[in-house]
């Protein structure tokens, strides 16, 4: 999975209600933090807002708290309103996992109609992420060009990709052999907590894009009456936790790309692709196998379809992406179809955090197959139906065959106790298909259900669709959820992510690529 980095939330409540929720369960939660000692934040974008910044210091093992100790970076941008009108705290997670939240303070200037100013919007680095100590790099180089054809035609193939998935599953047991054994999303819950009680909130609100959905899922199974608002957006179906969920994403991406390559011959008069969606697919597996016998400047078929792969996820970079592949087709010219690779794939030392922390996380939260022949039967059968992403989903994840830490048992999500809940989901949502929101809805009987319908985009909200956007503030104000409709459904129906408008009158020689636009990081 991945997950971009948002560049841009009962009526009446009253604050008495915030700081004292009823019914409070006891705290099973064994650990009591000191305050984060606030300073000035490094970040200039957190910075010129007045943020503060700090390092909790939270237990490795919350089974051992009075053990090693390691730090979660936090920031905050505190409300604008006056404490009678405070509606409390507002933590933030990205998604991943792996997602660094630091920078996600900012996000409630986002939220029409100010109604982000009434909270202290937290972000945070989960552990073992970014700007907490320590964070996990096991290879920064693992991504670097012209890698193995993802698709194992051959047994040398797969005995290399193999050895490729074994390798760097080993590289992060030396790394870090303790950390590796105590960065599930429990853990991550566990850290949450933490952060409530340095803040000293008897509840906090929550806002989760993707993986960070299931974070909010499992914090508020073990945490119920600490939960006050929380909105869910790209949610992830429980029941698909993780080598499934996988499985699901590879049919979700060769329907997304589809979608994509039909928007090209739209957009034949800017691009020049071809004005058949289905000639277009088939010019980008010819140049895909052309790569494969030839590489271009160190791109090759997998760094063709991960510059693809962002595509399938949003409709974010949709043109970007067509100037690079216009410009490789009529030019001949490779090196923006490699930027944008590498804008997704850096290497370098530590350029792999995300990565690692995403295997360290999935690779425990629940026990992955340990017989490889599952994951060929079941890889091959989704590869002749989906063979856009079918594969190279599946070396993404291959570490875990072979990963140094123990699994666990997942949470059972359960969501009646929690009061209140809005999710937020696109209707052909790849990485987190829209059954996940269905899911997770009839598990969580105070929710509603946002469908943004016939979209592709992925955890999209707060980028100025009003229908969507604006119920996220009237929620953040007031409590308010779109009226709960019967059924297994959507509640409120409203326009996707538009696509986008093309820039380019003409695939010239000097058009150039300015990046994807968004960080990528799989979830």
């Amino acid at each position: 999975m991945k997950r971009i980095v948002v560049t841009v939330v009962a009526a009446g409540m009253a604050l008495s209600s915030v700081a004292n929720p009823a019914n409070a369960a006891p705290d099973k939660h064994g650990f009591d933090p000191a305050p984060i000692p606030w300073g000035k934040c490094a970040n200039a974008g957190l910075a010129s807002r007045g943020a503060e910044c700090g390092l909790l210091e939270v237990p490795l093992d919350y089974d051992r708290p009075g053990g090693t100790k390691i730090k979660i970076a936090v920031s905050r941008i505190k409300h604008k309103v006056s404490d009678d009108k405070f509606q409390g705290v507002m933590l933030v997670n990205p998604g991943g996992p792996g997602g660094s939240g630091l920078t996600l303070s900012r996000l409630g200037e986002f939220v029409p109609d100010q109604a982000g100013e009434a909270y202290d919007w937290i972000g945070f680095d989960p552990r073992g992420v970014g700007s907490s100590v320590p964070a996990l790099t096991c290879d920064g180089n693992y991504t670097s060009l012209n890698r193995p054809y993802y698709v194992p035609e051959t047994r040398e193939l797969e005995k290399t990709w193999l050895a490729r998935a074994k390798g760097y599953a080993d590289a992060c047991t030396k790394a870090n052999p303790q950390l590796i054994q105590h960065l599930k999303t429990t853990d991550n819950a566990n850290d949450m907590e933490s952060i409530r009680k340095a803040l000293g909130r008897d509840q906090i609100n929550y806002y989760g894009f993707s993986y960070g959905t299931y974070l909010g899922q499992v914090y508020s199974s073990l945490f119920p009456n600490r939960v006050r608002r929380m909105i869910f957006d790209g949610t992830v179906d429980p029941r698909r936790v993780w080598y499934d969920a996988n499985l699901d994403q590879d049919v979700a991406f060769d329907r997304n790309i589809k979608v994509y390559f039909d928007w090209l011959a739209k957009n034949d008069a800017s691009y020049h692709l071809g004005t058949s969606g289905d000639d277009i697919e088939k010019l980008f597996y010819a140049k895909q196998a052309q790569l494969r016998k030839t590489p271009a400047d160190g791109v090759g078929p997998d760094e063709l379809t991960d510059a693809f792969l962002q595509a399938g996820y949003y409709v974010f970079g949709w043109d970007n992406i067509a100037k690079a592949f216009a410009t490789y087709i009529h030019n001949g010219d490779i090196s923006q179809i490699k930027k944008l690779y590498q804008d997704g794939n850096p290497v370098g030392p530590g350029a792999d955090n995300g990565y690692a922390i995403y295997l360290a996380t999935q690779c425990t939260d629940v026990q992955w197959p340990t017989n490889w022949t599952k994951w060929q039967i079941d890889n091959w059968f989704t590869h002749y139906r989906a063979p856009f992403e079918t594969w190279a989903n599946a070396w993404f994840n291959a570490p875990c065959l072979n990963w140094g830490a123990k699994a666990a048992k997942p949470v059972k999500i359960d969501g009646s106790k929690v009061g209140s809940l809005l999710l937020i989901g696109e209707t052909l949502d790849a990485a987190t298909p829209f059954e996940g929101g269905l899911e997770v809805r009839s598990r969580y009987p105070h929710s509603a259900l946002i469908e943004g319908v016939g979209g592709t985009t992925h955890a999209g909200s707060l980028n100025g669709v009003a229908c969507t956007d604006d119920a996220i503030a009237d929620y953040l104000t007031s409590g308010k959820l779109p009226a709960r409709k019967p059924g297994r459904r959507s509640d409120l129906r409203c326009d996707p992510v538009p696509q986008p408008t093309p820039t380019a009158t003409t695939a010239a020689k000097s058009l150039s690529v300015q990046g994807a636009g968004r960080a990528l990081i799989r979830r």
